[in-house]
């Protein structure tokens, strides 16, 4: 145990700098170098015995930041720049977005599929056939059809107008 304490004391600050180098903030690379030097501790016989203890200790450091890094942050994230408040109706988006959702609905599954492929997920023709398993001119026979029957679409015509 006290050769972990020596190490653990004549360690930390570089330990320290180099996760605040790797990218994290000063408070982040004590917390990350902490839980490191927890996990050395309960696995300090085998570390101890490595050749290299410093490197076998960065190469933790470097994995739990990584790992640290990969996770989803699903917290509030703060803004510099609050977005500006206008006083438009924002219900609009959400009707055009149901609009189209429904003239979609209407348009048989394999032509549904072509204008999503090719206008949400931007594939190339050639790319959609891939996907779909089909040849290039069967890709531009559907989406031709698809795009026919959405342009005539009466409850479009409203969104046409804005357009």
């Amino acid at each position: 145990m006290d050769d972990f304490t020596e190490y653990v004391a004549a360690r930390w600050q570089v330990l320290v700098r180099s996760a605040v180098l790797l990218g994290c903030s000063h408070a982040e690379a004590e917390d990350l170098v902490q839980t490191v030097l927890e996990r050395c501790l309960v696995k300090w016989k085998r570390v101890s015995a490595v050749d290299d203890r410093d490197a076998y200790v960065h190469r933790m450091l470097i994995n739990s930041f990584l790992s640290a890094r990969r996770r989803r942050w699903t917290g509030e994230r703060p803004a510099a720049v609050l977005p500006e408040q206008t006083d438009h109706d924002r219900t609009s988006g959400v009707d055009d977005a149901d609009l189209m959702t429904r003239a979609l609905d209407r348009l048989p599954t394999d032509q549904r599929t072509a204008v999503v492929l090719r206008y949400y997920a931007h594939l190339t023709e050639q790319q959609m056939a891939s996907v779909l398993g089909v040849a290039a001119g069967t890709v531009k026979s559907r989406l031709s059809r698809a795009v026919k029957v959405l342009a005539q679409d009466p409850d479009l015509a409203e969104l046409r107008e804005i357009l």
